[in-house]
This record gives C-alpha cells, structure tokens and sequence, in this order.
C-alpha cells in the first residue's frame, strides 16, 4: 500500500464467533455486514482490503463493501483444518453443538469431550 502511495488503516469490525452464536451465525451476517458498511463509510477510504475466513464472514465483509460502495480486494484466510475424534471426521460448528448435548445427556464423560473440543479447530501445521 506504501508503496502504491497509499495509506493503509486496520480497523476491526464485529466478527461472528460461530461456536459462540446460537442457533447459529449466520442470523448475524447481515448486523455484520451493516458494522462493515457503517465503518468504512466513516473512514477517509478510496478502496478497502478485506481479510476473513468464515463462510459467514467473508459474504458479509463483501456485502458491506458493495453497500458502501468502494472497491474491494478479498483477502480470505483460507479454510479451516478439521481434526477428528475416534476415527470421526470433525466439523467446528455443528460438532461442537453435538458434543456438548451428548455430555449433557451424560453419553459422554467430561475427558471426552474435552479430547472432541480439541479437534473441533486446529491450528496450521501437523496434526496433534
């Protein structure tokens, strides 16, 4: 951006945590994607990158934009690592809501779930 003579500025907006939404995120996409708009319409901008990594996120950072009306660039964070627990693949957001049910009916003990919420959402690198 420097380099281009432009100046870049980070600011955050809201982000949708989908384990921490219930019944799910995507009820906050658009409350999102209207934070996006507000605050880029707020800031002095020619043009905006946008950096996320959620199905959720990324659509309401672009809805945003467009209704702020700036060019944008999409800078995605790339898909989540899946791990898996007893031979299971795991998904994050939908596994998690599920373990933590099969606990609260007592199908699972307190160290399996913990073992199931360690492969909800790997980091980058080999698998532990």
């Amino acid at each position: 951006m420097w380099q281009a003579g432009g100046l870049p500025l980070e600011f955050p907006v809201i982000s949708l945590g989908e384990v921490f939404l219930h019944p799910t995120s995507m009820m906050f996409r658009n409350l999102m994607a209207m934070d996006v708009e507000v605050m880029l319409r707020a800031q002095p901008l020619d043009a905006v990158v946008l950096m996320g990594g959620c199905d959720k996120t990324l659509p309401a950072l672009l809805m945003g934009a467009a209704s702020a009306g700036l060019p944008a660039v999409v800078l995605a964070a790339g898909p989540m690592l899946t791990g898996s627990f007893r031979g299971e693949r795991l998904g994050a957001c939908t596994d998690c809501r599920r373990f933590w049910a099969m606990y609260r009916r007592g199908e699972i003990d307190p160290a399996a779930l913990a073992e199931a919420e360690g492969q909800l959402a790997l980091p980058p690198g080999p698998a532990p």
